[in-house]
């Protein structure tokens, strides 16, 4: 047995990754097999679970390995390394919000559209915590995988229809429905941030506090609105 390199001492492992029963003391039966993909999903529930705790600068491939009971040439096989893992867990979260957001839009009255759209993404927040805390933090490598901000702006496209038909309905300009609907979508995940923390009140009356905000914000709003204190730009 040679573990005079990564690939050599990779061999000691099972055809899975995982490392010989020795290691947990066990014999046959303290051995875990893994498929492939299996291992591949363990590792990211695993990195996911880290990211959302220590950050991604405190997040080792060490402490990655060792939870899953593999050794470190395991991950970088899967992934390359702590950006590749980091890139499909950011992205992965991402589709599952936008999935959420996009799946909760089921048609009604312009208002109850909005509630769908809160109750969407309290929900993700509420259902994914760690997820969130993962998208909320800078990435380091957003330019691959996407950001927050941009998460948020794909979610703002989805309300962006709606505030179009509502607004070529009060006589407003509906070439301004895109920028709202980024106001919108900013509020609502602002305030789920902020919820995350306290979870206080139910996440059902916050929802409403963000709509009745939203809606009878719209419902006052001035067709051509202009400042009334004294910079005027």
């Amino acid at each position: 047995m040679n573990g005079s390199n990564g690939v050599s001492a990779e061999s000691t492992e099972s055809t899975d990754g995982h490392r010989p029963a020795a290691r947990t003391g066990g014999g046959r039966a303290g051995r875990v097999r893994m498929t492939g993909k299996q291992r591949r999903e363990q590792l990211l529930e695993i990195g996911r679970a880290v990211f959302a705790e220590r950050g991604y600068d405190g997040t080792s491939v060490e402490e990655i390995a060792e939870r899953a009971g593999v050794s470190k040439p395991v991950v970088y096989e899967h992934f390359g390394g702590k950006e590749g893992l980091y890139a499909v867990v950011v992205d992965r979260e991402m589709q599952l919000l936008l999935d959420m957001v996009t799946g909760a839009l089921t048609g009604g009255h312009s208002r109850e559209l909005l509630e769908q759209a809160a109750f969407a993404l309290m929900d993700y927040i509420d259902t994914s915590t760690d997820g969130f805390k993962i998208l909320v933090r800078d990435s380091p490598v957003a330019q691959s995988t996407g950001s927050f901000a941009s998460l948020i702006s794909d979610i703002a496209t989805q309300v962006e229809d709606i505030l179009g038909l509502e607004f070529k309905a009060r006589g407003f300009d509906a070439r301004l429905a895109p920028m709202y609907s980024q106001m919108l979508v900013g509020m609502v995940a602002l305030t789920g941030q902020w919820w995350l923390e306290v979870r206080k009140p139910q996440k059902a009356e916050v929802a409403a506090h963000l709509v009745n905000l939203a809606w009878h914000g719209l419902e006052g709003m001035e067709r051509h609105p202009k400042l009334v204190g004294e910079r005027q730009n």
